[in-house]
């Protein structure tokens, strides 16, 4: 019980739109065990969850409809924008393996002409390669987030390397889809929008989030009905883990399920 993942958690909101949960706990992640404990649940109980919201895996989705055929299922918000954010840091990471290589070589240089390397250092006493390594937490957050010390290497980051700052504004903008949209159509508009601006970009890593975005577009778009999300269950996700890398692994399940039970639920 030390390695993957070792539950499911499906989310739901009733009639009333008052949110509960029904969680599994299962070894592994097959799917058919899930779908075989889940279908003990009554029919009719599980006819009443009406929203479920899931990642883009074929297979929770196969599992949702199975078990919970009169749910709606809704992407979770947090897994669209991961993907976005993924693709903006897998081109800050291109720049500073650049960066990295271009120091050695410079440093090479120097040995062979028997001379002391000096590194240069940007306006903010950074050089290139620690700019590149320091703005990793700054493009997971908004703008107006930044701490000044942030937003000065922004400025800097963003002058030295303009794609970062292009892919920096789509990231920004699919966040702002999500946060001041509250209407499906003007959601189904806005992003529309928003993967046309993907595809004029050149970016090989967003086209690819643009193509997972085209596959999900109904299951993204239910978000905007009841902006229903899974933070429950990721919070609960993570709470787990914490928990058993404390103990470095589990050897009596059945026990763990106790703590479980006893300090969470």
């Amino acid at each position: 019980m030390s390695q993957g993942e070792l539950y499911t958690i499906i989310t739901n909101k009733n009639a009333k739109g008052k949110q509960g949960a029904i969680v599994a706990i299962l070894a592994g992640t097959k799917v058919g065990p899930i779908i075989e404990q889940l279908l003990k649940i009554p029919l009719s109980l599980r006819n009443k969850v009406t929203e479920i919201t899931l990642d883009m895996a074929p297979t929770m989705k196969n599992i949702a409809k199975k078990c919970f055929p009169q749910a709606r299922q809704v992407t979770d918000r947090f897994h669209v924008q991961k993907l976005a954010i993924e693709a903006l840091q897998d081109i800050r990471i291109k720049h500073r393996w650049e960066a990295i290589d271009q120091e050695n070589q410079e440093i090479q240089q120097a040995k062979n002409k028997n001379r002391s390397y000096k590194s240069e250092y940007l306006d903010n006493g950074d050089t290139r390669k620690q700019l590149l390594a320091r703005s990793r937490f700054l493009l997971f957050k908004s703008p107006g987030d930044w701490i000044p010390k942030q937003t000065e290497r922004a400025t800097i980051l963003f002058h030295l390397y303009p794609d970062i700052k292009k892919a920096s504004k789509i990231v920004q903008q699919l966040r702002n889809i999500y946060n001041q949209t509250t209407d499906v159509r003007v959601a189904y508009t806005k992003l529309a929008h928003w993967y046309k601006l993907v595809e004029e970009s050149g970016f090989k890593a967003f086209n690819i989030v643009a193509k997972s975005i085209a596959l999900n577009y109904e299951s993204i778009l239910n978000y905007f009905i009841n902006r229903g999300t899974n933070a429950s269950a990721e919070s609960f996700n993570a709470k787990i883990k914490a928990f058993r890398t404390q103990f470095r692994g589990v050897k009596n399940i059945e026990f763990f399920l106790f703590r479980l039970t006893n300090i969470f639920a």
